[in-house]
């Protein structure tokens, strides 16, 4: 009985190790074009942003009444809190298009060109869709935006061959997205894309990138936060006797972070894992500046 423990045990164990090992390769990047790994890539992203745009027409613009295209200017709304989200969300998008890419050993060239526009293409189709909507319209603040965030990746591939700034989102919960759910969200999920009171966008700077030959630690960040506070719509309502007691201001931060992608694994699953949550700002002492004050944070987020 003993034996056959041991045989069950050492089975389990090589079966662990051979899964391990054929996980570790599957995630390791390829040295040269991987076919097959490149069609897949381009058949998935073609199939998600088809099914996306597809359930956004059905389940989202189907519940407004339909125009001609048009355009809208709301660069002036929300403390241009939606425009720096779209600058995030273009960021992040083109940077894990561009890495699936060279997962597939695709050139760097052709990983900037069909990678890393990968969310300036998809939010513009979605933009398109907006032009189509009475509710909406196409914005070029929105265009420029995921410009923006596009150009934020290509650019420091093309200047320094790695991210040495990223951009990270980080959510609290507020007391106005139940005063306006229509527009701030019904749910938490809802809250955390919508209520822009409780969001704030970082320009996570890593300070080792920049000064490679000093003992600064490589996970070790400068975060710089934007944020806004005392919005129930996007253009202020002078009517609406909430918004005159709760001033709309801007929120600038100050505040450590850390570059997950420099600890140090040799599991490309939890590489892959880290690399994913990298874009969430890590709560740290903050400080806080607006037009009424500056503030002391222990721990924000």
């Amino acid at each position: 009985m003993f034996a056959v423990k041991h045989i069950l045990l050492f089975t389990l164990l090589s079966s662990l190790s051979h899964s391990q090992s054929r996980l570790h390769a599957f995630l390791t990047p390829s040295d040269t074009l991987n076919i097959p790994r490149k069609q897949a890539v381009v058949m998935a992203e073609v199939s998600v942003a088809a099914l996306s745009l597809l359930g956004l027409n059905q389940l989202w613009y189907a519940d407004f009444d339909r125009s001609k295209f048009h355009t809208v200017n709301d660069n002036s709304e929300w403390l241009q809190m939606d425009k720096v989200g779209h600058v995030f969300t273009s960021y992040q998008m083109g940077k894990h298009g561009a890495q699936l890419l060279n997962w597939s050993g695709v050139s760097k060239k052709d990983q900037l060109i069909y990678g890393a526009t990968l969310g300036f293409g998809f939010l513009t189709a979605v933009e398109v869709l907006d032009g189509y909507s009475k509710e909406w319209g196409f914005s070029w603040g929105d265009i420029a935006a995921n410009g923006a965030g596009t150009g934020l990746y290509i650019g420091q591939e093309l200047l320094w061959n790695e991210q040495r700034m990223t951009l990270k989102y980080s959510f609290h919960q507020t007391k106005y997205a139940n005063l306006n759910p229509s527009k701030l969200g019904e749910n938490f999920l809802e809250h955390i894309l919508k209520d822009y009171n409780g969001q704030t966008y970082w320009l996570s700077i890593n300070l080792h990138a920049f000064f490679k030959e000093s003992n600064i630690p490589k996970w070790l960040n400068l975060a710089v936060g934007y944020g806004a506070d005392g919005m129930l719509y996007g253009s202020k309502d002078i009517d609406n006797q909430v918004l005159t007691t709760n001033r709309r201001l801007r929120q600038y931060y100050l505040s450590f972070d850390v570059n997950l992608n420099a600890i140090r694994t040799n599991s490309k699953f939890l590489r892959s894992v880290l690399d994913v949550f990298n874009m969430v700002k890590i709560p740290f002492p903050t400080l806080e500046i607006n037009k009424n004050k500056c503030a002391f944070h222990l721990f924000y987020n």
